[in-house]
């Protein structure tokens, strides 16, 4: 069974004034923040090509990151797994405590889609503080998200979790610690690999329509383009998903992925219903008829 270790990197042990310290970083962090600078890098480079400071991209990370971390908590809090350790009532009412209540953020358990909502927060901030159109730089971070998110999912896999469930394919996941009434031999979709992969078909997309076509379109565009492409892939996923989040029969992120991107969608289709009401009542082109060769008459 193939088997990595969590711990990805271990420093010392070091002396500093007068303290032993052995740091160890986790490859789950460290693929997170990995996937944190390429959407980063990606953005810097987007902004410069449209003319944009890419300092910017820099100076606000830490608005970003700060309130994605805390928005991403946040959804496991209020919205955590049917498998997760505690649930909503457990954490509110530990506040404080220090071994795996809502504020140890190490203990586990993140939420993508309060990750998505808190750094936008963040990165409104940012730009309204520092006069920056908000709108603009809203796209350009919505064509890089999903660089980001294909990269962090990895971090799944090292922790062995968002896995699916059972499976015959050959590409099906074996877990050190199978669920209850599971055994070692059994294979589980590797859901992480397929959001993984998908985020980098949306990250193409958007990519490609960025760079050929964003003349075309108006501001805040990509947003909800964004907001179509990867609500889509999460509800597709959770059809797979071992350990939903559920709120009686209710799966919370099913409904909440289809509900954004049906009002995305909307959205896209209101700003353009003059442009496809024209289309559909112009009807098919008709191509137009060749000029017929005039013949002049010979005279002796």
């Amino acid at each position: 069974m193939f088997h990595i270790d969590r711990t990805g990197l271990e420093i010392g042990p070091l002396e500093v004034f007068g303290l032993t310290i052995n740091p160890i970083f986790h490859w789950y962090g460290l693929i997170i923040v990995s996937g944190v600078l390429a959407a980063a890098m990606l953005v810097a480079w987007l902004a410069k090509r449209d003319d944009k400071d890419p300092e910017h991209v820099w100076n606000g990370l830490i608005w970003v990151v700060i309130l994605a971390v805390i928005g991403a908590r946040l959804w496991h809090v209020l919205f955590p797994s049917v498998n997760a350790a505690h649930d909503t009532e457990w954490y509110l009412t530990h506040p404080f405590d220090l071994e795996s209540g809502p504020l140890v953020i190490w203990s586990g358990g993140l939420g993508v889609f309060g990750g998505v909502i808190g750094g936008a927060l963040g990165l409104f901030i940012y730009a309204r503080k520092n006069r920056l159109n908000v709108v603009q730089w809203m796209d350009i971070a919505a064509v890089s998200l999903p660089l980001g998110q294909a990269i962090g999912r990895w971090g799944n896999f090292v922790n062995q979790e968002l896995y699916g469930k059972p499976t015959d394919l050959p590409w099906g996941l074996k877990l050190d610690n199978p669920p209850s009434g599971y055994t070692a031999a059994d294979r589980f979709h590797p859901i992480f690999f397929y959001e993984s992969v998908w985020n980098l078909v949306n990250l193409g997309i958007l990519l490609f329509l960025w760079l050929r076509y964003r003349d075309r379109l108006k501001p805040g565009d990509f947003v909800l383009i964004y907001l179509v492409l990867y609500p889509f892939t999460r509800f597709v996923l959770e059809f797979l998903r071992f350990e939903p989040t559920m709120i009686g029969f209710v799966n919370v992120s099913r409904v909440f992925a289809i509900g954004v991107a049906a009002l995305a969608a909307a959205l896209l289709a209101y700003r353009y219903r003059h442009e496809l009401l024209q289309r559909f009542q112009s009807g098919p082109v008709e191509e137009p008829a060749e000029p017929q060769e005039q013949t002049q008459e010979q005279t002796s």
